[in-house]
């Protein structure tokens, strides 16, 4: 049986602490196989947004459902199988300096237990799509940012997961690296990866105009339809 939706926000909430909610009433709803860029003004909490979709914490109130899962009744092993099915790309990479290129990207299948053989071929393929063929036994902190980035990529991408997170992917790329990566994305999101992008890239989202928009702003989603000017919506968020 097919998952009915991939990803399910119903009046959820989330505050830290005593603090205030940073997020509020939020609602929406993402198909098994959708791609979509999320984008907002600074301090909208996309960060928090993220976090959540990552697993990294639970809503504070509200239904939050993955694979038509209640995230929230879930124990510590079960989200644990969960994430497996998630592949994330970090604003901030999170990459393991003490290990190689090679072995960053090839992490998750060995936790996987793909075989050895099957883990060269696909890294060293893939490591050649992103452009770093020949960087496979380089330290992350001995790489640019750009390098790292792509290194970041590759290994949320490496399992083919079921659903695709990424914060700022091109942000520290060149154009031509940019749209390599857009195109890695577009072809993961067609083998039936859903694909979620945090994006303030606005030429690179009009580029890729046929995916869907949901924008976040004060704590609150909105899914941009065709009917709404897309230009106008954008620009009153900046």
């Amino acid at each position: 049986m097919g998952v009915t939706d991939m990803i399910k926000f119903e009046h959820v909430g989330l505050r830290y602490g005593v603090g205030p909610e940073v997020l509020s009433n939020v609602n929406f709803t993402l198909e098994p196989g959708s791609f979509h860029f999320l984008s907002g003004p600074s301090g909208a909490g996309k960060t928090s947004l993220m976090s959540l979709l990552y697993l990294g914490q639970r809503p504070t109130r509200g239904l939050m459902t993955m694979f038509d899962q209640d995230i929230g009744s879930m124990s510590r092993e079960e989200l644990k199988e969960i994430r497996q099915r998630i592949g994330v790309v970090f604003q901030d990479f999170r990459l393991l300096n003490h290990m190689s290129a090679f072995d960053n990207i090839a992490l998750p299948l060995r936790i996987n237990g793909t075989p050895e053989k099957e883990i060269k071929d696909n890294v060293i393929e893939l490591m050649e799509w992103v452009g770093l063929g020949d960087h496979q036994h380089m330290l992350p902190n001995t790489m640019s940012g750009g390098q790292q980035q792509r290194i970041a990529v590759a290994r949320a991408v490496i399992t083919r997961p079921r659903l695709l997170l990424a914060d700022e992917p091109t942000g520290n790329l060149d154009d031509e690296i940019g749209l390599r990566l857009m195109n890695l994305f577009d072809q993961l999101n067609r083998m039936g990866t859903t694909v979620l992008i945090a994006s303030h890239n606005q030429p690179l989202m009009e580029k890729f105009k046929q995916h869907k928009r949901l924008i976040l702003d004060k704590g609150h989603v909105e899914l941009l339809t065709p009917k709404k000017s897309v230009k106008d919506k954008i620009r009153g968020a900046f």
